[in-house]
């Protein structure tokens, strides 16, 4: 890819995702362009619900056991927003949000997540 189409593939990216200050390789920057394509056809509203993970830890009641829940859904505007949701077996419940909306982190996101790639 010469440097021109790359500007033009960076522009591109530009105006859907938050890029400053992120260096793409060729690979990583034709993933972007071809992810923004397909963003309507595909992605949006679908909704991605891994496994909960239930683990044991240590604290000063001695174990306890608790279960984390990640729930990942592409947004009307482009980007990712997860939901997440810690309960552990003494009832407490904490819950959080973010919106993946960067460059670097819609492919940190596809990387742990390779299995929702279409």
């Amino acid at each position: 890819m010469d440097r021109h189409e790359k500007k033009r593939l960076r522009d591109y990216i530009g105006e859907h995702l938050n890029i400053f200050g992120t260096r793409l390789t060729d690979d990583e920057a034709m993933f972007l362009g071809n992810f923004l394509d397909e963003y309507d056809k595909t992605y949006r509203g679908r909704v991605v619900r891994p496994r909960p993970r239930t683990r044991n830890g240590w604290g000063s009641d001695g174990k306890y056991t608790y279960r984390e829940t990640f729930t990942y859904t592409f947004t009307d505007d482009v980007g990712i927003r997860e939901d997440y949701e810690y309960q552990d077996d003494d009832g407490l419940r904490r819950t959080s949000t973010k919106v993946i909306k960067d460059a670097r982190g819609i492919l940190n996101w596809f990387r742990e997540h390779h299995e929702a790639r279409t």
